[in-house]
């Protein structure tokens, strides 16, 4: 059966405030909706129905600029130049050092305290959805190399199945760089607002993590999920073995790591990374990726200082974000999968965000 046509509808987020410059595109496929902001080029809400055909909205998010531009402003943003850690807030790349913007604690954090969540990105329509555009120069938070990165964001929906997200990211360098971009968006499918996510049921297509220390730089090393609260082997409760007695739980007071997945098609398409399932609602969230690793985070620091649509705050285990994404503080690990791009070279990666109902 032929796909329904996706419909695109631009607006400000806020037209009478000072939210008036940020442009709102809203994607609608059928019963699926989902809406991306120009700043940060955030997904920045997502909406699907249940098993009884009743629609909710599934992201934690906010239309409070205040809380956009504060304690929400990673919420569903891109983050980048590079998501994640980087330890000592320098690279070095073919022998040579680059410091970069430190974010705190010895740590470049989602690219540095600039990165490209807080930035305003270039938007046009494209064939079911929105791709937006976004220069970083050379130097940009210390990073080496002109950087001209685009992510797109389409929506489709066939009747009879569930809707699809797929979100495209793509990047050229002038000069020598490294480059790992994510989307860090927080689910709870049973509606954001609606309580925590522990009693979601998660799968990963990982059986190796990569431990970290208290500040959640990895080692450098693998180790393997069998008989750890790391896995997720097969559909397991997010909070059935969240809050035991193990040294990686200890510091981030939940799960805050890095799953590798298992190896990619020889083709280069995106392969199931995680499967995520609420026994309550009956939604379902595949997600699929072309990268070789997902951050698993529990939103186990959240206060309550986010309050979204629901009038609800949002406290620990409120949502869980499933980061598509290249390895934390790669560029000091050689075993791991390099990030370094060059001139001449696309960084390219897709992941694919499907959900449905059982």
């Amino acid at each position: 059966m032929a796909s329904e046509a996706t419909s695109v509808r631009r607006e400000p987020l806020d037209p009478s405030g000072a939210g008036a410059a940020i442009q709102r595109w809203t994607l609608t496929a059928g019963p699926y909706e989902a809406s991306v902001l120009t700043l940060g080029a955030t997904l920045h809400t997502l909406s699907a129905p249940d098993r009884a055909g009743r629609t909710a909205q599934l992201l934690l998010s906010t239309d409070e600029l205040a809380q956009i531009l504060g304690p929400a402003r990673h919420y569903g943003t891109v983050v980048g130049r590079y998501a994640n850690r980087i330890d000592g807030s320098s690279v070095t790349i073919d022998g040579a050092e680059h410091r970069l913007a430190p974010t705190g604690g010895g740590l470049t954090i989602h690219g540095g305290p600039d990165g490209f969540a807080q930035r305003m990105w270039r938007a046009e329509p494209v064939e079911g959805g929105v791709l937006l555009r976004l220069h970083s120069p050379d130097g940009d938070q210390g990073f080496p190399g002109a950087l001209d990165v685009t992510v797109s964001y389409t929506l489709s929906h066939t009747p009879g199945t569930g809707g699809e997200l797929v979100i495209d990211y793509r990047a050229v360098t002038g000069k020598p760089t490294v480059v790992n971009l994510t989307n860090h968006a927080y689910f709870n499918l049973s509606g954001e607002g609606s309580g925590d996510v522990l009693g979601h049921l998660l799968t990963l297509d990982a059986d190796e993590y990569t431990p970290a220390d208290e500040r959640q730089v990895p080692y450098g090393r693998t180790e393997p999920v069998a008989g750890t609260p790391f896995d997720f082997t097969v559909a397991t409760p997010i909070g059935k073995s969240l809050h035991d007695e193990h040294p990686q739980l200890a510091g981030p007071g939940g799960y805050d790591h890095n799953w590798v997945l298992r190896a990619r098609p020889a083709d280069g398409g995106p392969a199931r990374a995680a499967l995520l399932e609420d026994p309550v609602s009956g939604r379902t969230l595949e997600v699929l990726t072309t990268e070789p690793g997902v951050q698993v985070y529990t939103a186990n620091k959240f206060q309550g200082a986010v309050t979204g649509a629901s009038g609800v705050p949002y406290g620990p285990f409120a949502g869980i974000a499933l980061e598509t994404q290249h390895f934390p503080d790669s560029p000091h690990h050689p075993a791991f999968p390099s990030t370094v791009l060059r001139p001449g070279e696309e960084f390219r990666s897709t992941t694919v965000l499907r959900l449905g109902v059982n």
